[in-house]
Order: structure tokens, then sequence, then C-alpha cells
């Protein structure tokens, strides 16, 4: 397909809640921008977030799909923007501020802004594919009838793995919490729950070498490791919380990175490249939010703005 190019004064790579506030400010600004996003639906994170979402200053919501839903209606009349989903971004020309789709079309711009988000960290043993859906679970809220009355495994030491054992204990006979550590990362509330929680129990220090099953999952293999010895857990299910990682891939070899992959920002969004900026889980390694996420987006808008408002007056005095 030839290429076809198309200019802009921003273009914003990535619609979870960065994104779509950056667009949302763009037109705010009156900064001519594009919003790309390669999946079907703009959302991001937030599409995955299946609990309740008390704790974004003005507005309570069901879930992440109601969220989004509300900034959706927030931007669908926005002039001078445009917003396009199903767009894989497969090259990046940050120098040159040049975005080219899996379609051929290149878009080329003033500024960018990166807002792509982060995906789970997998565990990459046999298994964990084979068995997504058939006992690997996506979201321990939305299993909450399904694992009635029946074993789960759930994998990791952070927020995210207690917070969901403590959920899941409330219907499920008996969960199992497997870290490779010999302590948890998550909050105090969340181990302490878990502790005092009967049919919780934890196992440090572990592994898991392979899920295993036939037509779903019926147990896991351990390493201990301070040990060496293995060990197997029958179980009906399994969720894997172990954490996040950026989606930078298209960008690491042109922006400067932290030691975990994220993107290095400044107070004003500013990479390390002149002219593009990044925000929301992409560029937060450490206290992410939904609120940290649409702060970065209006931040990032009105940043550009100062600096294309600057680069023009210093082309008219040149």
């Amino acid at each position: 397909m030839a290429e076809k190019k198309s200019e802009f004064e921003v273009i914003i790579a990535g619609g979870g809640p960065a994104g779509l506030s950056a667009v949302l400010w763009c037109a705010e600004l009156g900064l001519n921008a594009i919003l790309l996003e390669k999946e079907p639906e703009f959302g991001g994170q937030l599409l995955h977030t299946h609990n309740a979402i008390g704790n974004y200053l003005g507005i309570e919501a069901h879930n992440g799909h109601d969220l989004r839903d509300l900034f959706l209606q927030q931007i669908e009349n926005l002039q001078g923007v445009k917003r396009i989903t199903g767009a894989e971004i497969v090259e990046a020309d940050l120098i040159g501020k040049n975005i080219k789709l899996a379609d051929g079309t290149v878009y080329s711009s003033r500024a960018i802004f990166i807002s792509t988000g982060v995906q789970r960290r997998k565990l990459n043993v046999p298994g964990e594919e084979e068995f997504y859906g058939r006992g690997v679970l996506e979201s321990g809220v939305k299993a909450l009838e399904e694992v009635r009355g029946k074993t789960v495994v759930i994998v990791g030491g952070g927020d995210a793995a207690l917070e969901n054992a403590v959920i899941l204990s409330k219907t499920a006979a008996r969960i199992y919490v497997v870290h490779r550590r010999d302590h948890f990362s998550a909050r105090r509330e969340f181990v302490k729950h878990a502790n005092e929680t009967e049919n919780i129990e934890i196992v440090f220090d572990t592994q898991i070498k392979e899920i295993t099953g036939r037509e779903g999952v019926d147990g896991i293999e351990l390493k201990h490791l301070s040990s060496g010895n293995s060990s197997r857990i029958q179980t009906d299910f399994v969720l894997i919380r172990i954490g996040v990682e950026p989606n930078t891939e298209l960008f690491r070899e042109q922006i400067d990175l932290d030691s975990g992959g994220f993107i290095k920002i400044d107070a004003h969004c500013a990479t390390s490249i002149s002219g593009v900026y990044a925000g929301g889980d992409v560029a937060n390694p450490v206290a992410k939010s939904i609120s940290t996420s649409a702060g970065n987006g209006a931040s990032a808008a009105k940043a550009i703005l100062r600096q294309l408002s600057a680069d023009s007056l210093a082309d008219i005095n040149m």
C-alpha cells in the first residue's frame, strides 16, 4: 500500500486516560492533534479494570469501562482533533516526528505525546498461554462466581496479588499466594487482611515452573528457591499478578529509559528528545493511577503549546 502522509501539530500515541486527557486539552488549547490507539477501543488499562473505581476525584464508576465511557462522552464532539482506533504503530521516528502505521499511512507532527501504557508481565512458563481463559484467569473480580468452592493460585507479591487474594477468598474454597521472594511489597493493609483470612495460604520463596492440565488447569509445578526442591499444588485456577512492563519497544533505541524500560520525563512530561513528551503508565514506574495519567495528559498539552508558540516566535524573529 502506498504511503499517505498527513501533518498535525501533535501526534498522541496511545488512547488510555493519558492520551484521552491529552487530546481533550489539545482541543481546549487549539492544537491540531491526532490520537492513535492500536486496539479496537479507547481506554487502555481501564478496559481491564473490573473493580469499582472510587478514587478518581469527582467521579465514581462501577468499573473501568464505565469510567472510560464517561471520558469518551466528554471528548465526543471535540473540534480540531482526530481520533483513530485500530491504528497500530510499526515505526516511530521521534527526532523527525514521524509515525508510520501498519497500513502504510505516515503521520508527521511538530510534537509527539507517548502514552502507550503498559502490559501485564508474564511468567513465560509452559501452560500459561495454553490455558488462558481455561483456568488462567484474566480478572479476579470477574471470576468471583466462577471460582466458588474451587482452589485458586495467585502468583505475585504486590498490591494486585494480595487484593485479588482477599477478593477471591470470599467465594473460593482455598487460595494459595505464591511469591518468589520472602516478603511482600504490597500495602500493609492488604498483607494484614490476607494473613488474617483463614482460607488464604502464603507460599514464599517459590517459583512456578509449569501450569498443567487437560481441558482446563489442574495444577501447578513449583520450585522452592531456598532448598531447590520441587512440589505440586492441585488447583482449578491461576491468576498471575507479577507486575507490568511498559510498551516502549518502538522507542527504546531513541529515547532515555529507566532500568525498567519506562520513559524518563521531567516535571512538564518532556523526554530526552526535544518536542517529544510522555505520560501515563508508560512513564510512571512508581505511582500509576488514573489521576496521574490524566494530569500528565493535561501537563503535556500545555507544555507542547508553550514550546510550539516559542518555536513559531523564534521563526518569525529569524
